[in-house]
């Protein structure tokens, strides 16, 4: 199983306060990654800091650019 390294991972407890910056949903660790649960939007996490920028996220399989996904899913 490959399990994400301590510095990939962030704590429950800071986990809990982080939103996704272009949904504003919370966010769920998954293989090293911080998950948006709306739009899933995967942000990396880069010696345990999550980078929240949403030029650095991958988007989600049908979506070709940060625009249309922002256009579909972008917070109001």
């Amino acid at each position: 199983m490959n399990d994400p390294t301590p510095s990939q991972t962030i704590d429950e407890e800071t986990l809990a306060l982080l939103r996704c910056p272009v949904t504003r949903s919370k966010l769920r660790m998954e293989e090293g990654f911080l998950v948006a649960e709306v739009g899933g939007l995967r942000y990396p996490v880069r010696n345990g800091i999550p980078v929240l920028l949403a030029e650095e996220a991958r988007l989600p399989a049908g979506f070709t650019s940060l625009d249309a996904f922002r256009q579909q899913f972008g917070a109001r």
